[in-house]
């Protein structure tokens, strides 16, 4: 009785990801007896060379590395651009970590809504009972300052395709343009600024969804580029003035400067008179203009702490808590995509914003000493878990290769 083909079993590569069941090629032919060989044709010999390169590749014992970057949008990895460096896949733990550090970048809407929702529902009380002038304590300069940031970070995220942190920018702009309606129905803000603002933040809602799901044309993408990178460049500085009044003049003049001079250097970077540097200097500008307006939001708090120490009690510890949450639950995934903007915006609000203003109130006696050391204790091991993780995801030997790679692999 004639033994049965053999099966051969292929083990699957180790960046495949289907590892189960393993791959089963079809029965190999045995053999024809000798006395049926027959001359073989030049052009049979194609074939089977074909399948021998094939198995030679399949078998091989140095399987080629992949880099995330170009892996299909099936996996894992998400399409998105990491300045075309090749970073080592660690198999499983590097998925993981991949998936983890996106939902907790997802979680964050829910220390952010909580900031948003007391005030929402302050204004909503006051204005059915008739007190409009309560509002009025709402500076809706303010207000417009963070919207204009969050809608700069909406469109560096949808740019990048990053999920997680898209939503949460899109929850900041719907919640902070709810809070400035309401100062509109107050008649807070003058009607002509809130109907500015509601156009600005209908389109722009509007182009980022259609960017985000690749529905939207370059020609029509780089306008509104050009607006934010121009409107973050006039703000900033003039927000930055106007923290140290009355130490300077209070003066539009700041704003007014740089104005000009963005609007003339993004007129530039579009005619082509700008080098290639300079051309992408400029269109990474917006993102780090947001970022950098929300970095001086807790120096004006913290400015304001030191000139007037009594507006420390009227702060809440649960408020800064809660900001120190949001952006430490973002730090891992800044970090395991090495956008060294997003960290450094949301590691610097964590510890100023939230820890910062924490050590303020402990040291004015306003919070107990169990409540700022545990604060302390937990962010630090936070910290600590996430440079590990992702150290062990690349495979690195110390956590500060991930932070070496972040700030100087750019």
């Amino acid at each position: 009785m004639a033994a049965a083909p053999p099966t051969l079993r292929l083990r699957p590569s180790l960046f495949s990801s289907h590892l189960s069941p393993p791959y089963v090629c079809p029965p190999l032919i045995p053999p024809p007896p000798s006395s049926q060989l027959v001359r073989a044709q030049t052009s049979a010999l194609v074939p089977l060379c074909r399948c021998r390169i094939t198995l030679n590749q399949f078998f091989s014992d140095t399987p080629r590395r992949r880099s995330p970057l170009s892996a299909s949008s099936s996996e894992s990895v998400h399409p998105v651009d990491r300045n075309k460096r090749n970073f080592p896949l660690q198999g499983s733990k590097f998925h993981e970590w991949d998936s983890i550090s996106a939902k907790f970048a997802g979680a964050a809407n829910g220390p952010f809504l909580l900031l948003q929702l007391p005030q929402i529902v302050l204004n909503a009380r006051n204005l059915l009972s008739g007190n409009n002038a309560a509002l009025f304590a709402v500076p809706w300069l303010g207000m417009l300052t963070g919207l204009l940031g969050n809608l700069s970070l909406l469109s560096y995220f949808a740019k990048k395709k990053e999920t997680e942190a898209v939503v949460v920018q899109t929850l900041g702009v719907v919640s902070t343009y709810a809070v400035i309606a309401q100062l509109a129905m107050a008649e807070a803000m003058p009607l002509p600024q809130f109907l500015a603002t509601s156009t600005v933040v209908a389109l722009g809602l509007i182009l980022n969804c259609l960017n985000y799901f690749g529905w939207l044309h370059e020609e029509i993408w780089s306008p509104w580029e050009d607006f934010i990178t121009i409107g973050g460049l006039s703000v900033l500085p003039q927000v930055m003035w106007s923290t140290f009044v009355p130490f300077v003049p209070n003066s539009i003049l700041p704003g007014a400067v740089s104005l000009t001079l963005a609007a003339a250097i993004v007129a530039m970077a579009r005619s082509g008179k700008l080098s290639e540097k300079g051309t992408k200097f400029v269109s990474s500008v917006s993102g780090w203009t947001a970022t950098l307006l929300f970095m001086w939001m807790p120096i004006a708090q913290m400015w304001t702490n030191y000139l007037n120490p009594d507006n420390i009690r009227g702060l809440s510890a649960f408020t800064m808590l809660l900001a120190m949450m949001g952006n430490g639950l973002m730090i891992p995934r800044a970090l395991f995509i090495r956008d060294f903007m997003w960290f450094t915006g949301s590691a610097w609000a964590s510890f100023l914003q939230g820890w910062g203003n924490l050590f303020c109130m402990y040291c004015f006696n306003t919070i107990s000493r169990q409540f700022f050391f545990g604060t302390t204790i937990g962010l630090l091991l936070w910290i600590g878990m996430v440079l590990w993780r992702d150290a062990v995801a690349y495979g690195y030997s110390s956590p500060l290769e991930s932070m070496k790679e972040l700030i100087f692999a750019q």
